[in-house]
């Protein structure tokens, strides 16, 4: 799947700020609009791993707990910074601090100096890293140092809860898509080539068919084109959740194009495999 896929992690150059992406990242918010208050329990999520800095997106789902993909949790190092705020920065540069030691990350004193919250990543004991579709198990979870008091917390679809929506419904079924994620627009200058953009970052929203299930993955086109949504994920949109009936139903995981106007593949978190793992962290309740 390496050679086909994207992940849709967001990388964060230690210089620059926001940086362009890898061809193996995480996804952003192509189309759709910003979300400003509208998912207050959808977070963006800042750590180190042994190859750079990335951003990816997570929801809390209990006081101390964030849902989020495997790949944007294994191996980090140190602590990973955690913000609610829709709005990081419109124009650069970012407000993120630099680890005063990057080859061992972020430590919980020098982000909360710095405002944010911070926490402690895990991925799922089964999480395939892109090798093994029929097990792909991409969920991982931030583990709060202090409790989030002002902000109530996702709920997690009941078992099999997508189970419901296989074709030809799935292809009628709507899903709400949530990331900090890069926009894919026309530059403002040069080539007019639609491109990943770094800025703004800000927390947007989008609307996506189904396209296709399986027992781990939901497949949405996130086409802003197609004319029953309003776009899909990208670059930094990684972790980020896919609501449906009020639930969180998945993560992002995947996509195939760079131009993020493709299929997305979700990681479905309403299976045990994932449940069961999920429910071992405290306070975190499915349905």
């Amino acid at each position: 799947m390496r050679t086909r896929v994207r992940r849709a992690v967001g990388v964060i150059a230690l210089i620059l700020g926001l940086a362009a992406v890898p061809s193996l990242s995480a996804s952003a918010i192509t189309g759709g609009e910003p979300d400003g208050n509208g998912h207050p329990s959808v977070g963006l999520i800042l750590f180190y791993q042994p190859d750079g800095r990335f951003r990816c997106t997570a929801t809390l789902v209990s006081p101390t707990v964030l849902v989020t993909a495997a790949h944007c949790t294994l191996g980090t190092k140190g602590k990973t910074l955690v913000t609610f705020d829709s709005v990081i920065a419109e124009q650069p540069p970012s407000p993120f601090p630099v680890a005063a030691d990057p080859a061992n990350g972020y430590t919980q004193a020098e982000l909360e100096a710095a405002g944010y919250k911070s926490g402690t990543a895990y991925a799922h004991p089964e999480y395939s890293d892109f090798t093994d579709l029929d097990n792909w198990n991409d969920v991982g979870v931030i583990v709060l140092d202090r409790p989030v008091a002002n902000i109530t917390p996702a709920k997690i679809a009941p078992t099999n809860y997508l189970n419901a929506y296989q074709q030809p419904k799935l292809n009628s079924t709507i899903f709400t898509s949530v990331g900090y994620g890069t926009e894919v627009r026309k530059a403002d200058s040069g080539p007019q080539k639609p491109t990943p953009m770094s800025y703004p970052l800000i927390r947007r929203v989008a609307q996506e068919p189904g396209q296709k299930l399986t027992p781990q993955i939901l497949q949405v086109n996130g086409n802003e084109h197609d004319n029953r949504g309003t776009g899909g994920t990208c670059f930094g949109d990684s972790g980020g959740p896919t609501y449906h009936g009020g639930y969180v139903v998945t993560v992002t995981s995947y996509g195939y194009t760079q131009n993020c106007r493709y299929l997305d593949g979700l990681q479905r978190i309403d299976v045990p495999v994932v449940q069961n793992w999920l429910t071992t962290f405290p306070g975190v309740k499915i349905g």
